[in-house]
């Protein structure tokens, strides 16, 4: 069983929206969340979805849910008061979910931001398919530009670009490794780790990666929005013209 555990808890501060959350901004009528959802709810090797939502807007999100036809949602949580918390309640429902239905032993999940809606289906079926052969997957891109990296004792290392690469998304586990890893971190006191790919890092697993596409950015800041909108239409003429 592989299982879609979306996050989608933030409120979107750096996009300085006033009316609504940045993951429910419409581009032709549809909200963020639901671009990112379809790609899941489509994909043949999904098997359900799970979504940590904000509270005050699980009600909207269920209505989209029904208005835009996505089957595979299974649970819509509350997230939590930050990142790392709303991807712990999402991945204690993909448990529970996947124990109700016989598939308790060990699933995959694959983590995703709500506002990330330019993976592919390719992506998603490498994430699946390392994951299966090797423990885990997490979605990369070459790193374009150079990093500076301060040192505990004041000083600077500058990795060559040859050996960095960003971390995306999908991040990718089989459950019960990322939920054993979760429940130390809070039984440590440790809520602040910046993704799934750190966390797991920390408690000393080796990190296994696939490159992913450049355009999968994850949409914080108005610039995100207009590179997303560019990028739809690209993707809608394409289809249409052939090129």
């Amino acid at each position: 069983m592989n299982i879609a555990v979306i996050f989608a808890g933030g409120v979107g501060a750096r996009m300085h929206t006033v009316s609504r959350p940045k993951q429910f901004l419409e581009l032709a009528g549809k909200p963020i969340i639901i671009y990112t959802l379809e790609l899941f709810d489509v994909h043949p090797e999904i098997d359900a979805i799970v979504v940590a939502c904000l509270s005050s807007w699980i009600p909207f999100l269920e209505k989209m849910l029904r208005k835009f036809e996505i089957n595979k949602v299974v649970r819509i949580v509350p997230g939590g008061e930050s990142g790392q918390s709303s991807i712990y309640r999402g991945l204690c429902a993909a448990e529970v979910y996947a124990h109700e239905n016989g598939e308790g032993e060990n699933p995959i999940v694959l983590i995703h931001d709500g506002v990330r809606p330019l993976i592919k289906e390719e992506t998603i079926t490498d994430c699946i398919h390392t994951t299966l052969e090797k423990g885990n997957c997490i979605t990369c891109i070459p790193a374009t530009e150079t990093f500076i990296v301060r040192q505990s004792d004041g000083k600077f290392e500058i990795p060559t670009r040859d050996n960095s690469l960003i971390a995306r998304a999908p991040q990718c586990f089989m459950l019960k490794d990322i939920l054993a890893a979760h429940r130390r971190s809070k039984e440590e006191g440790l809520p602040d780790f910046i993704d799934s790919c750190s966390l797991m890092s920390h408690y000393g697993h080796t990190i296994h990666t696939i490159m992913g596409p450049m355009e999968n950015i994850k949409i914080t800041t108005p610039t995100d929005f207009f590179l997303f909108r560019a990028m739809v239409e690209v993707r809608e003429n394409q289809q249409i013209f052939g090129i």
